[in-house]
């Protein structure tokens, strides 16, 4: 089984590209979802959080998560640290999930931050999605309600599409000129013939 990472920037639309992964049929772990839910019920990052961030971290049994979003968005050093808490549960959590889809030519890994959170290095190929900083901002601020400063800041605490390009195997391109599942799907061809090449070897 190949593990594919899927990344882009926030806006790109990699979430999108990922549904229509699944409808070919390949399954796709979603590690922002997945790392929400081990926020909420994962004992040992529950914890570790209270301890990082105080008390306020919580409410109702629940993460706050417009307290933690006003803290680790305007304070790198912040961000790093609740990364260096979630991603390891993230990570840990993935290695089961593949465990149960032994039997597909590949899966697909989906996650904001897989170059940056050093999860990159457990993949063998990865899709970056790219779009317009400008298309990125628009869609952000009216997904999630958000003004243009605050879009602004999530974004600085990114890195730029040209260092996700470096490592990029596959580049979707998401600017509305290009038809995203076309591009899906050649890369769906390679990938299944790939797999099948490694088979043989």
């Amino acid at each position: 089984m190949i593990k594919v990472g899927l990344t882009g920037g926030i806006g790109s639309g990699k979430t999108h590209i990922a549904e229509y992964f699944k409808k070919l049929g390949v399954p796709v772990y979603n590690s922002d979802a997945r790392g929400k839910y081990l926020m909420d019920n994962d004992v040992s990052v529950i914890k570790k959080l209270i301890t990082s961030f105080g008390k306020q971290t919580y409410l109702n049994k629940k993460l706050n998560r417009t307290y933690i979003a006003k803290i680790v968005f305007n304070d790198k050093e912040k961000l790093t640290a609740i990364n260096n808490i979630v991603h390891p549960a993230v990570q840990s959590d993935f290695e089961n999930w593949c465990k149960t889809k032994s039997k597909f030519p590949y899966i697909i890994k989906e996650a904001a931050i897989l170059i940056e959170s050093k999860a990159l290095k457990n993949l063998d190929y990865l899709i970056v999605v790219r779009a317009p900083k400008k298309v990125r901002i628009e869609r952000v601020m009216q997904r999630d309600k958000l003004s243009n400063t605050e879009v602004e800041n999530r974004i600085a605490n990114q890195i730029s599409d040209d260092e996700r390009i470096r490592y990029a195997n596959f580049i979707i391109d998401n600017d509305g000129t290009m038809l995203v599942e076309q591009q899906v799907d050649k890369i769906d061809r390679k990938l299944n013939k790939i797999q099948i090449i490694n088979e043989f070897r």
